[in-house]
């Protein structure tokens, strides 16, 4: 195991060991530590849990930690064309950016949300990949344009911490949000939960679908777990029963880099909000939500501060899976061969056909 891109570049048994050892770790179990060897961390965009729980995770492994922001008064502002003519705004290119820290550090965990502008450029992730093609090292993805594989890592611990079943039905749902949110997180709870094995039922309204080809590779996810996966727009259907209420916003494909016409799109699901009303359709579902969220507008304070509300499990399981999936990392640099089960995709892995996948 060299990187951490997407979760499904990991075997489910590779999966559920990362997740048993999250559990042991969360129960005082002691991290391996690693002397001498070390963690770069770079972030372009605003980091709470991610940034923090990496900082401890690495601490607890003994790690040497070097810290990159972007920005004003961080990184150089970076390239990630080939062939450009370099004389804008940006002062270094990612062949050598990504080279040079890859000859400081063991392993690299980058942050680059999408820019906003161009769908077809931010599915490409042009600076993950960027990082995981010139670096030369392993490099784990703290949220990208497409995937936030340590929050779903952690999604899965905090199910199996709370024994929800693996056949149970997980509802992830968009909620109103002022702005246009990026699609990694529910691009990767929706893969998680189908890789699980589990009943999954995303409610959307009709404007705000996930894009084709993610769809596509959760139902293959679902049909190698034997779980299933499908898609409305019929809240109070797809809330029955649900063992799992997963909020999260995002914007809609149709209006990508359209300010105007994304407001006017999300104007009229104001109402979209997990309320104490919509999880009463729904009594033994627990809620779950990645954070940062905005109280009464994504969910309610009495959802939130309710007794069914395990967000902060939720956010406490980041230190725990990323903790189990450094150390992980760094043995297998210590011991190039990877133990079976960690060594490869799942096997609905996009990766065989990852360039053409989000295009």
């Amino acid at each position: 195991m060299k990187g951490f891109y997407h979760l499904g570049d990991v075997a489910t048994s590779g999966v559920e060991r990362l997740v048993a050892r999250a559990l042991e770790l969360r129960r005082g179990a002691q991290a391996r530590r690693f002397p001498g060897r070390s963690l770069g961390l770079v972030f372009f965009d605003p980091s709470l849990r991610t940034q923090a729980s990496m900082q401890r995770g690495a601490a607890r492994l003994g790690l040497e930690l070097v810290q990159l922001q972007g920005g004003a008064g961080g990184m150089w502002g970076l390239e990630t064309q080939d062939g450009v003519v370099m004389d804008g705004a940006n002062a270094e290119h990612i062949r050598e950016a990504a080279a040079v820290l890859g000859r400081f550090v063991d392993v690299l965990a980058v942050r680059a949300f999408p820019k906003g502008k161009s769908l077809e450029q931010d599915f490409a992730d042009p600076l993950l990949e960027g990082f995981r093609r010139y670096s030369g090292v392993g490099v784990i993805n703290l949220e990208s344009s497409l995937w936030h594989p340590c929050q779903a890592l952690a999604d899965w611990t905090t199910l199996d911490q709370y024994q929800v079943p693996r056949r149970g039905k997980l509802v992830l749902t968009w909620a109103y949000h002022p702005k246009p949110l990026p699609h990694a997180v529910p691009n990767s709870t929706l893969c998680m939960a189908a890789q699980r094995g589990m009943e999954v039922v995303v409610v959307h309204p009709p404007a705000f679908g996930l894009h084709a080809r993610i769809q596509e590779h959760a139902q293959d996810l679902a049909r190698a777990s034997g779980g299933s996966v499908r898609f409305t727009s019929d809240r109070e259907a797809a809330f029955a029963g649900a063992d799992v209420v997963y909020a999260k916003s995002w914007g809609s494909m149709d209006a990508w880099g359209q300010a105007e016409r994304e407001a006017a799109l999300r104007a009229p699901y104001r109402d979209w909000q997990v309320t104490e009303r919509w999880m009463a359709r729904t009594p033994r579902a627990k809620f779950m939500h990645c954070l940062p969220v905005r109280r009464n507008v994504v969910v309610a304070d009495e959802v939130l501060d309710g007794p069914r509300s395990i967000v902060i499990d939720e956010a406490e399981n980041r230190l725990h899976a990323q903790t189990a999936l450094l150390e992980e990392l760094f043995a297998s640099l210590e011991n190039p061969t990877t133990p079976a089960g960690l060594s490869g995709p799942s096997a609905a892995s996009p990766n065989a056909k990852s360039k053409e996948i989000y295009s």
